[in-house]
């Protein structure tokens, strides 16, 4: 009986788990460039002679890889990535990545985020540009001109998430594996004057929300009945003797 309530409190905490996930997307469902986090719940086998018994791991998070839709906002300083990379930015928790490309120059021309984080070139070095030298464009491979002249280059990575990675402000994270610069993809580049929306599904995400917390109730009334009934039998045995 208590190996029931074993399997219980390991399939509440998935469910913890899940539901703390599911209320960050839903709270940034309107964030630009979010990308969603999901999990991946496996099966565990205890060794609980003479029988396996079936838990429900902890759960390993994940980012979504769904694109969110992109909207025109005509701003030379608004960027929005195509294919799968990131920007990189420089926070005072070390270099991140971002999809929220809403950029401004400050009065000495570097290029920073809204929170005001340094853009990063593909080499890491902080992106110049100079306010009064014309206008900015940016090229579909993240180059900047001003007056038809290069002056800088927007610098494009990717990481493997799997390896686990922390968020951060901005709709930023950071990978606990180290992230290479994109070289040489057509199939990822830059669209200026655009934004990237966040990739939640807010319905969808709320429906899950629902519907978790209901299995997490039942979950939590089945261990309050099999503690019960502990109960009961060790009184019962008790009052036997």
């Amino acid at each position: 009986m208590q190996t029931g309530l074993y399997v219980a409190l390991s399939s509440q905490m998935a469910l913890e788990k899940r539901l703390n996930t599911l209320a960050d997307n839903i709270a940034n469902s309107n964030t630009v460039g979010f990308r969603a986090t999901e999990v991946k719940f496996n099966q565990v086998l205890g060794d609980t002679k003479p029988t396996k018994v079936s838990y429900v791991s902890e759960g390993e998070e994940f980012l979504s890889t769904k694109t969110g839709a992109l909207a025109r906002t005509g701003s030379a300083l608004d960027f929005a990535v195509k294919g799968d990379a990131w920007f990189s930015i420089d926070t005072p928790g070390g270099p991140a990545l971002t999809r929220d490309g809403r950029f401004t120059l400050t009065e000495a021309g570097e290029l920073v985020t809204i929170k005001g984080y340094p853009v990063l070139d593909a080499g890491g070095a902080p992106i110049q540009l100079n306010g009064g030298a014309g206008e900015i464009t940016v090229g579909a491979d993240g180059a900047i001109h001003q007056n038809g002249v290069q002056v800088a280059l927007l610098g494009l990575h990717e990481a493997d998430f799997s390896k686990g990675f922390m968020r951060y402000d901005n709709s930023a994270v950071m990978p606990a594996a180290q992230p290479e610069p994109v070289v040489d993809r057509f199939d990822v580049g830059v669209m200026q004057g655009f934004l990237e929306e966040s990739n939640v599904n807010a319905v969808q995400e709320m429906s899950q929300l629902i519907m978790i917390t209901r299995a997490f109730d039942n979950v939590t009334a089945l261990m309050r009945d099999s503690e019960g009934s502990i109960d009961k039998a060790i009184e019962t045995l008790g009052g036997s003797r």
